[in-house]
């Protein structure tokens, strides 16, 4: 048994109560943990992620109960990736909720932080669906209380909307679980696996039920169209650091349906064949034209950055619809890419909120520091956009290529090069306002002159945007991870031998052709 491997959930539950008990008025001291936590999580995430490199899967077995009928924690390839990109994710957001001050600006931030985190991690590393469900919960209630930090009539209007509809979602998902439990009798990922292949052809109508029930929830948290609607006023309205946070919320979802339907409801599986490949793509490409329009039509440069994520969302979820190998290796590079050019992109926004009066996209006078977040906005504009030289364009051409042999191609092709000219569009419009047009404007005679942001929030926007320019130079050996990543998916078989036969130790299975 790995004990490592539960970690990454332990360690922030701690960090959370003891914030809240020991240093709960030591702004200073709550500082100092939660940075000592994020470091120690990512000491954490490169230890796993390197012993689920080369195949191998990390089994942690609660209580020392085996599974079905235990807890079990499970970390291969896949789930070691997301844990280690939040971790670095975590890391750089905190440092600028330092260096702003933003978590000076309302009750328990490290604690709530913290909380998301666990819930996060937990999520990327149960090997069990109703424990999914729970860590959705958590992930909810903490999401929560960080969109509403600092309070604001418009910020608490849009938690309630977020809340409301992630409750729905919470809802179809506790209806997903019964149905699927009264179909089988497990929630185990693995065991689920296998009886799912044994229900006879006249007797699927529950269990498509439950798949589709099941993908509805996620597409919720994915932000995938029609169900996208809470994301743009919440991601816009919450504080900066924690938007920044919750650009790995979507990529929960899309994990999800990554996780679920290439092991329990594979392509090939007669009960659910032809389910929902027919409207999933469209879907898809209808988020991503929406969201790169939406970059174009948005007259708040927050706002502009939320639809953004939509686009960026819609992106990976064309990749997912393929439910080939190389689809799903070309969405994993570009949920990398997204995830952290996203979270740049909204602490950028908040740099340049500095001597503004809003985040309009009009013009108006200079902003303190502006020269150095235009540059970083540009980079991060160029990254979120796809343009070369940076990991977007990258992406998107793995994302092409993937498409080149299906029957969609001429689709995808058309409506990924389309939006893209528009999100380039959209991009130049916001940064020439904001920077350029803003030159011409002087500031009346009486008006204060603001601070320029600390020199930790460009530390912490520089790093990001480090990580993306490291994601497109180190390109080949990141496709070829995700695209290990991708057939260790479609083999799934060393996945459910070992959480089904293993006695608490890590198995050395590895997938098909690994040596």
């Amino acid at each position: 048994m790995i004990h490592w491997l539960i970690l990454p959930i332990v360690l922030p539950a701690f960090i959370a109560p003891f914030i809240v008990l020991v240093a709960r008025y030591q702004i200073g001291i709550q500082r100092v943990i939660s940075v000592a936590s994020m470091v120690a999580l990512i000491g954490i995430a490169l230890g796993l992620s390197w012993s689920a490199s080369d195949g191998s899967i990390l089994l942690y077995q609660l209580s020392d109960w085996a599974a079905p009928f235990g807890i079990v924690l499970v970390g291969d390839r896949l789930s070691t990736l997301m844990v280690l990109l939040t971790s670095v994710l975590a890391l750089f957001v905190l440092l600028y909720a330092i260096g702003s001050k933003w978590d000076e600006r309302g009750r328990h931030f490290h604690a709530l932080f913290q909380f998301q985190i666990m819930g996060i991690m937990g999520a990327f590393l149960t090997g069990d669906l109703f424990n999914l469900f729970v860590f959705f919960e958590v992930l909810l209630i903490a999401s929560y209380g960080l969109m509403i930090h600092s309070g604001g009539t418009v910020r608490l209007r849009a938690g309630v909307q977020y809340v409301l509809f992630n409750l729905l979602g919470s809802t179809l998902f506790l209806f997903a679980l019964g149905a699927i439990y009264a179909e089988t009798g497990t929630l185990n990922m693995a065991d689920l696996a296998q009886r799912v292949q044994l229900i006879d052809e006249g007797a699927t109508v529950g269990i498509r039920v439950a798949a589709v029930l099941l993908l509805m929830v996620f597409a919720i948290k994915a932000a995938v169209v029609p169900l996208h609607f809470w994301l743009p006023s919440s991601y816009a309205e919450a504080p900066a650091p924690v938007a920044a946070l919750f650009a790995i919320m979507t990529k929960v979802g899309a994990y999800a349906i990554i996780r679920v339907y290439t092991m329990i409801f594979p392509p090939d599986l007669a009960a659910t064949a032809g389910l929902y490949g027919w409207w999933l793509l469209p879907a898809a490409l209808v988020s991503l034209a929406i969201g790169m329009i939406g970059i174009l039509a948005a007259r708040h440069l927050d706002r502009l950055v939320a639809f953004a994520v939509i686009g960026s969302m819609g992106m990976v979820m064309v990749s997912i619809a393929l439910f080939t190998p190389a689809g799903i290796g070309a969405a994993l590079y570009y949920i990398v890419h997204s995830t952290l050019a996203a979270g740049a992109l909204f602490l950028i926004s908040d740099l340049a909120r500095s001597g503004r009066a809003n985040l309009d996209l009009t013009a108006q006078p200079p902003m303190a520091g502006a020269n150095l977040t235009a540059a970083m906005f540009f980079v991060g504009a160029i990254a979120m956009a796809g343009l070369p030289p940076l990991s977007g364009f990258i992406g998107k051409l793995l994302i092409l290529d993937a498409s080149f042999d299906t029957p969609h191609m001429v689709w995808v092709w058309a409506i990924v090069l389309g939006v893209s000219l528009i999100s380039v569009v959209g991009f130049a419009r916001a940064g020439s306002i904001l920077f350029w047009k803003s030159t011409s404007i002087k500031a009346p005679d009486d008006t204060d002159v603001a601070e320029a942001p600390s020199a930790l929030s460009y530390v912490a926007v520089g790093g990001l945007l480090s990580l993306l320019v490291a994601h497109t130079v180190f390109a080949g050996p990141a496709t070829t991870y995700t695209t290990a990543i991708a057939k260790q998916l479609f083999t799934p078989d060393a996945y459910m031998t070992t959480v089904l036969t293993s006695k608490g130790k890590m198995s050395d299975a590895k997938p098909e052709g690994d040596h």
